[in-house]
């Protein structure tokens, strides 16, 4: 059933010029797809030794950039053959995706060498666009127009100067700028659906705009820094460095200003356009929907973007692309949570704001479409009431253990910090600068070492416990030193086991931050001792920091 609707929908095609009347009908016996994978996988490891080989042969051609790139482009144009030709078998045809990776490679090289890094952009945009046109691979298409919208974004960012490291012109207006070249392709064919020879044009651009639109969203993603606990999850250097890179790109004239309007406006349009496809969405739950988020993106210079894409996107059945677009937006909004230039406690209010309202906007949705449509008769007569009370009582049900979970901890968590005894252990000497992390403190905890304590290796059988602990020894002023693992020995009057905890393939004393509200960062860059409140059982609690000498910060 799958081939005959397929046959028929190449004859659409073929109707529509899209494709030649002399293509042969579907071959059923066609090797299926783990066959091509493992000899696409097969072909790409006799590729690399081999392209290592000839450059080994070849080295004193590859000394300067000229005769690099016309190696590269030779082989280019060899490996352009190979994947327009359909005789050679599947095996040739994968070894040719390598060698025009690679002749690519020396050809931007080359480029790269004389034009400098700005001009070599500059120059490799439209000739990937190019070298798009001349292959029939969809998948190949979209790759190249990918990475044009890279070379085209980069041309254009330096293309207004780069000063100091920065680009004079925000990435911002530059991703918009790739975005505009998008959706005026997508007007010009929308206004004008193409027939005949232009059919063929506009399917190649439909392949290179789909990468060309996927590379700027993921510009735009990057540029509004690492999403909410995606940084825990790779690690706080990841986190830090990408959120870095996208903060340290922000221009004082766009962070507050015209990028912001000019976001909730593209979410606005993206909005009323799509009712114009949908006029089932012309309904007044639906204009709620749209103005809380353009009220979002007001707030995020990059959300309004994405938003327009997943509603052209949606409206146009291009459902790909639409998950890649709300897969954006997702992490834009997520990215707010760390954005500096807005209290915390604000941030919060305004995405708690939005999510009450849209779940207000989303019950009268439900409750308007019930009322538009007549229930059956079945449905009139079954057992709602027999099923909605049994509903009801586990909702109650799930509130109340989640209550006593979370009052329970707390209430663990205040008796510890009561009848804890209260210890303090030093803190590492790092650059307290350098600590800083927005509204947290990281924290390197170093204890004290008596002079008689053996040489500790984390991965002995003394910390294969489940929870392995610490042995310290606490002097006047309740300052630690560590003595060793605790084997379970008795402990004396002035020693104190604490029960560590792992972390990042290490083991810690209880935390490694400490969070502290906005704008206290200098009161707390004095830190120099983290202060415990521990009980008989090792259990360890962080419940401030102290200076130098203890002195309450």
């Amino acid at each position: 059933m799958s081939t005959d609707r397929l046959q028929s929908a190449i004859a659409a095609a073929q109707a529509q010029g899209l494709l030649p009347d002399t293509i042969e009908p579907i071959n059923t016996d066609s090797r299926p797809w783990p066959v091509v994978l493992l000899t696409a996988l097969g072909a790409w490891l006799a590729a690399v030794p081999l392209l290592i080989v000839v450059g080994f042969l070849l080295e004193d051609a590859f000394r300067h950039s000229s005769s690099a790139g016309l190696m590269g482009a030779l082989l280019t144009a060899g490996s352009v053959v190979v994947l327009r030709s359909k005789a050679v078998p599947l095996f040739v045809e994968q070894l040719a995706i390598p060698g025009l990776m690679t002749g690519m490679g020396l050809i931007a090289w080359m480029l790269g060498d004389g034009l400098r890094a700005q001009g070599a952009a500059t120059a490799l945009c439209p000739l990937l666009l190019a070298l798009s046109a001349m292959l029939p691979q969809t998948w190949l298409r979209a790759l190249l127009g990918a990475a044009a919208a890279a070379a085209g974004g980069f041309a254009l960012v330096g293309q207004f100067g780069w000063e100091h490291g920065r680009a004079s012109v925000s990435p911002w207006l530059t991703l918009h700028l790739l975005l505009a070249a998008v959706l005026a392709l997508a007007a010009a064919l929308l206004h004008r659906p193409p027939a005949g020879s232009q059919a063929r044009a506009a399917a190649w651009a439909e392949s290179v705009a789909s990468g060309w639109l996927l590379a700027t969203l993921l510009g735009l993603a990057w540029w509004a820094g690492m999403t909410f606990l995606v940084g825990a999850s790779l690690g706080s250097g990841a986190a830090q460095d990408l959120a870095g890179e996208a903060q340290g790109l922000h221009e004082p004239w766009l962070r507050m200003g015209v990028s912001n309007a000019v976001s909730a406006a593209l979410a606005l349009l993206g909005g009323a356009w799509l009712s114009t496809r949908w006029p089932a969405l012309r309904q007044a739950w639906c204009g709620g929907v749209v103005l809380v988020l353009t009220a979002l993106a007001g707030l995020m210079p990059t959300l309004g973007a994405c938003l327009l894409v997943l509603a052209l996107c949606v409206g146009s059945q291009r459902w790909r692309m639409a998950a890649a677009a709300a897969v954006a937006a997702v992490w834009i909004i997520g990215a707010f949570y760390y954005a500096l230039s807005w209290p915390l406690a604000t941030k919060a209010a305004a995405l708690v704001v939005a999510a009450a309202v849209l779940a207000g906007l989303a019950v009268w949705g439900l409750r308007s479409q019930r009322a538009n449509v007549a229930p059956a008769p079945e449905a009139a007569a079954a057992s709602p009431a027999q099923r909605t009370p049994r509903a009801h009582w586990g909702i109650a049900l799930s509130l109340l253990l989640t209550l006593v979970a979370a009052n329970g901890s707390i209430w663990q968590k205040e008796q510890l910090i009561r009848h804890g005894q209260a210890v303090f252990v030093p803190l590492a000497p790092v650059d307290p600068r350098s600590l800083m992390q927005g509204d947290y403190m990281t924290l390197n905890f170093m204890p004290r070492f008596t002079a008689n304590a053996p040489e500790l290796d984390m991965d002995s059988e003394a910390f294969n416990f489940e929870h392995p602990r610490m042995r310290f020894k606490r002097d006047a002023q309740g300052i630690l030193s560590a003595i060793g693992p605790d084997l379970g020995q008795p402990l004396a009057a002035d020693e104190v086991a604490i029960q560590l905890v792992p972390k990042n393939g290490r083991w810690i004393v209880v935390t490694d931050a400490f969070y502290f509200k906005e704008g206290e960062a200098q009161r707390w860059e004095a830190a120099r001792f983290g202060e415990f409140r521990v009980d008989a059982s090792g259990k360890a609690l962080l419940v401030g920091l102290r200076g130098e000498g203890l002195k309450p910060l």
